[in-house]
């Protein structure tokens, strides 16, 4: 059976990894926890970018030889990943031999067949990019200077002209468009899809995929003074990374690349070409997500506001970042990062609405049946855990779409019904005069609370596992009455 193959971008090593290398990741890791719930095998790959004259440069700048300052920096993101939780089935660097062999095949498969071929550049280069640009892409602005087109960026750009090999980027305009029209779900979100089509639609042009003035790289087959460039080279890491052909049929197609909108447009027009060029089968979907501002500002090394995750982590938790990430704005949307919102989110959301209804209910069983589980209840009575169970499709449905923002809402939703069910039965005043009536409410409450931590594991592992534990779940089935109740200290303590 293929493997669901979902994927990050490579990430580039030039620097530490911040909250937008996070956001990504987690977002992968809580579609892949969520797959693996529902039985369905998952292939989860992600990894590190470490060619180019970006790293040159930065490994330059730290004082380092630019083998161990790209080793530095690619530990710091499995470390990173393991701190978050994140639970990846491959890591990919692009130095590994696996990833360098198998990029010289693919670049001699397209010297063979045509596709690719030696010329001469003439255009601009941005370095912080890693990225080519026309004249036409970059025009002069009012003081002359050819800034990169990326809004991003906006650095200077430096002309460039020297011999390069080409990919036939433009053979492949029409297939590409053709694609789009008959898999209308490739491009994802479908508010980004205009802005590849009319790019597309526009006219492509043959790409430099060599450079003669980088030498940290990939050397071209044959032709060691030209290096592959980088993003030809990191691309193709969802193919080079399946170490046999059973494991790469076991994986490819790719379900879903996870992307920023950043690098869109190299994920959606040139890598879709470059298989088309080499004869494999295309992704099913390339998803870009947004960015995050800071404090309502572009994260910049200028302003110092890029957000180190273990900062967050240290004051709110791992699995309050991770909630908040994918809860505070729809997964494909720009959204601004603060403390503030965190903070209020973490209190309101987290602190009152969960961590203080799992208390309530403990607390309850625990005093008013001794600390053990209801039994069983009436197969016909009406409770709130079989509402919650009929809105399971609705909660699948956000999830298979990569709505988490969505997902959520429908979850808490359910978690305010658990609230005011408390509110309205006031199982404190019930005990006095119905204890039957009590057993019964506390136990679709516990219920109510199995199908929450259920629904929350892809989100927060550790918060679901706790309240698995404070409510009795040892093991599969559904809790049994010689189960306890288990007090503990408070899931999220305010802040």
């Amino acid at each position: 059976m293929k493997k669901y193959y979902l994927t990050t971008p490579l990430y580039y090593v030039n620097a530490a990894p911040h909250i937008g290398h996070a956001y990504t990741t987690v977002a992968a890791d809580v579609l892949a926890r969520y797959l693996r719930a529902k039985d369905r095998p998952v292939h989860l790959l992600t990894g590190t970018d470490e060619h180019g004259a970006k790293i040159e440069e930065a490994a330059r700048e730290a004082g380092l030889p630019v083998a161990e300052f790209a080793a530095r920096n690619s530990a710091a993101f499995r470390e990173l990943w393991k701190h978050l939780d994140i639970r990846y089935d491959d890591f990919i660097r692009t130095t590994e031999p696996r990833h360098e062999s198998r990029v010289a095949e693919c670049f001699q498969k397209l010297l063979d067949s045509g596709d690719a071929y030696k010329g001469r550049y003439r255009g601009y280069y941005c370095v912080a990019d890693e990225t080519y640009w026309t004249e036409t892409d970059a025009p002069p602005d009012e003081k002359g200077r050819r800034l990169c087109p990326n809004a991003e960026c906006r650095k200077p750009l430096q002309e460039v002209e020297e011999e390069s090999y080409f990919f036939k980027l433009s053979k492949y305009q029409e297939p590409l468009l053709k694609h789009y029209r008959e898999n209308p779900g490739f491009l994802r979100p479908a508010h980004r899809a205009n802005e590849i089509l009319r790019f597309v639609e526009g006219g492509l042009q043959d790409t430099a995929i060599s450079r003669t003035k980088v030498k940290w790289g990939i050397p071209v087959p044959g032709d060691p003074e030209h290096t592959i460039y980088v993003w030809f080279d990191a691309l193709l890491n969802y193919i080079t990374a399946p170490q046999s052909a059973e494991g790469f049929a076991e994986v490819w197609p790719a379900d879903v690349h996870i992307v920023g909108k950043e690098i869109y447009r190299f994920h959606s027009v040139t890598w879709p070409a470059m298989l088309m060029a080499l004869g494999l089968p295309l992704p099913k979907s390339v998803f870009a997500h947004g960015w995050w501002t800071v404090d309502g500002q572009k994260m910049s090394k200028s302003r110092g506001n890029f957000v180190d995750p273990r900062e967050i982590t240290g004051e709110f938790g791992v699995d309050a970042l991770r909630y908040f990430l994918l809860r505070e704005m729809p997964f494909g949307n720009d959204g601004n990062f603060s403390r503030d919102s965190l903070r209020k989110r973490y209190n309101a959301e987290l602190a009152n609405d969960l961590g203080n209804l799992v208390n309530r209910v403990v607390d309850m069983a625990d005093r008013y049946l001794g600390g053990a589980l209801p039994g069983r209840a009436q197969a016909d009575a009406p409770s709130l855990a079989k509402e919650f169970a009929a809105q399971g499709p609705d909660v699948d449905a956000r999830m298979e779409a990569l709505d988490f923002s969505g997902a959520l809402s429908l979850i808490w939703a359910c978690v305010g019904r658990l609230n005011t069910h408390i509110n309205e039965k006031a199982p404190w005043k019930l005990v006095k005069t119905d204890p039957e009536a009590t057993r019964e409410v506390l136990f679709d409450l516990v219920r109510g609370l199995r199908i929450v931590a259920g629904w929350i594991e892809p989100f927060m592992p550790q918060t679901a596992a706790k309240m698995h534990a404070q409510i009795g779940v040892r093991q599969a089935g559904e809790p049994a009455a010689a189960d306890k109740i288990l007090k503990a200290p408070p899931l999220f303590p305010r802040k």
